[in-house]
């Protein structure tokens, strides 16, 4: 178990790293939008799984449930709301809404779902 949890801390970091990555240097019309709300879902699947390594079959979903409503806060401007001036956290919560990034959720959580399949299938 502890391996999985190594496992698991070294791809969120690597992938928080490469989040940064593109938030930073990558201004395009593809890999800025859609491949990195993709990267952010996998992401928080390897956060969540350093704290439960076993494999959890739903994870995949419940996943892409918490990041729709993150989503659908950014809709009514939640940032706003409740007043985050902290530009860090203002850019990690979201401050506008896009169907688009419900879609790449859904891609990025499907890849997940199937990642647990193939877990599931090579321990049987």
């Amino acid at each position: 178990m502890k391996n999985k949890r190594l496992f698991y801390g070294i791809a969120f970091a690597v992938l928080v790293i490469i989040e940064f990555i593109i938030g930073i240097f990558v201004h395009d019309g593809f890999i800025r939008p859609y491949l990195g709300d993709i990267i952010v879902v996998i992401a928080i699947y390897a956060f969540v799984r350093i704290i439960i390594p076993e494999k959890y079959v739903l994870l995949p979903l419940i996943i892409f449930v918490f990041s729709v409503i993150v989503e659908l806060l950014q809709e009514i401007h939640i940032v706003d709301i409740i007043g985050i001036q902290n530009h860090f956290l203002r850019v990690l919560i979201g401050t506008s809404f896009d169907w688009k990034d419900i879609l790449c959720y859904a891609v990025g959580c499907l890849i997940l779902g199937i990642y647990e399949i193939v877990l599931r299938k090579n321990k049987k």
